[in-house]
């Protein structure tokens, strides 16, 4: 193998294979990035965790073809290492891989692996429907829910997503038990199918990754769409030069409907910058053990107060719009917190019923959005 391309541009390509290549793992061959040049112009970097996999491609100078596994992090340490321009990526029969730079001294040699020891790479069923999303509304969803997934593996139907493709909307649910987050959407183009997928926090955090880089290029590919295939136990999501492969979670989610209340007693209404304001500086005095404050209903007026037995307490008030009766209620206040970060709406609405009823979290001009989250006893 002998290719040459621009520096950024491998920084690029072996840049989304470094949340997937498997540093820990006990199978050497996964730590590292299987490269491959083609024959029709193309460098290839591809890796694979079993769970996860991602392939993509750049357009490169090819002088000859072939394949090598290169450790990971070792390949992009040494990427960055090199001086802007030109570099040429080349290896030998016994899987040395030469790194150097076009027109300067500065060159790295790895010891790679045969890349005919790197795992087969999942692919999607030939007759697999095919339908499209764009970056930007996924990347959306993700940000909206990410915060309460459970961080658990071993509870696999909370350490996950539920993406629900239902007639022309689109909607991401997650939950760690303590709290729940909705959020949902109408398709674009108005595409209707009918899908549930069950993603791994992993893969989620990966998919982001990908979408937030679409988001972010100029030009014709601001907001790129992705295509979303479903393969036997892996979901797909593929655009011009890269797809992602992520194994779905076998497991049954929480039936979230019944956790979200048909209706609540009482409502707030509350400018959500101020709210914001508010939380964080209680939650400064919060017990680190447990977070708590504690939100105190009057007419027309919110009081927060948090108590920590350590150091101290405190309290601060905001004016509210709400009429119904007395009431005060505990929180964590991190979970507070968290949901009104998933919002950008000005004004937001609580909806209460109980001491030990749920608060429901939403923006005040729509429904789109739902955070639910469990009161602490106080």
């Amino acid at each position: 193998m002998d290719v040459t391309l621009p520096k950024k541009d491998l920084l690029r390509l072996f840049g989304r294979t470094q949340g997937v290549a498997d540093k820990k793992s006990t199978m050497p061959i996964l730590s590292n990035v299987l490269v491959t040049a083609d024959k029709d112009g193309t460098l290839r970097a591809s890796a694979t965790d079993l769970f996860m996999a991602v392939s993509t491609t750049s357009p490169a100078e090819v002088r000859s073809t072939g394949t090598v596994a290169v450790p990971a992090k070792e390949l992009i340490e040494r990427l960055k290492a090199m001086p802007e321009g030109p570099v040429q990526i080349s290896s030998t029969e016994g899987a040395t891989v030469l790194i150097k730079a076009v027109g300067a001294k500065r060159e790295f040699r790895l010891r790679g692996m045969p890349g005919e020891d790197f795992p087969a790479l999942p692919k999607p069923d030939a007759k697999a429907t095919e339908i499209s999303i764009q970056a930007n509304t996924l990347a959306d969803l993700i940000a909206r829910t990410q915060f309460s997934i459970s961080a658990d593996e071993t509870r696999p139907h909370l350490n996950s997503a539920l993406l629900e493709w239902d007639d022309d909307t689109i909607r991401m649910v997650t939950t760690d038990g303590h709290r729940l987050s909705k959020y949902e959407v109408a398709s674009e183009s108005g595409q209707k199918a009918s899908f549930t997928l069950l993603i791994p926090l992993k893969g989620i955090v990966e998919l982001r990754r990908l979408c937030d880089e679409l988001k972010g290029d100029k030009g014709d590919r601001e907001g790129a769409p992705l295509k979303l295939l479903r393969g036997g136990p892996n979901a797909f999501f593929a655009t011009s030069d890269s797809t992602l492969a992520i194994k779905l979670v076998d497991a049954q989610f929480p039936p979230y409907q019944q956790v979200i209340p048909q209706r609540t007693e009482n409502s707030v209404r509350v400018g959500r910058a101020a709210f914001l304001d508010v939380l964080r500086a209680m939650s400064v005095a919060a017990s680190e053990r447990t977070g708590s404050v504690k939100l105190g209903l009057t007419t027309g007026t919110m009081r927060v107060t948090s108590e920590n037995p350590d150091s101290g307490d405190a309290l601060d008030e905001i004016p509210v719009d709400y009429a119904g009766g007395d009431m005060t209620i505990g929180f964590n206040v991190r979970y507070i917190l968290d949901a009104l970060g998933a919002l950008d709406e000005e004004e937001i609405k609580l909806g209460l019923s109980g001491e030990l009823d749920p608060v429901m979290i939403e923006p005040f001009s729509a429904r789109r959005y739902i955070a639910i989250v469990m009161p602490m006893r106080i």
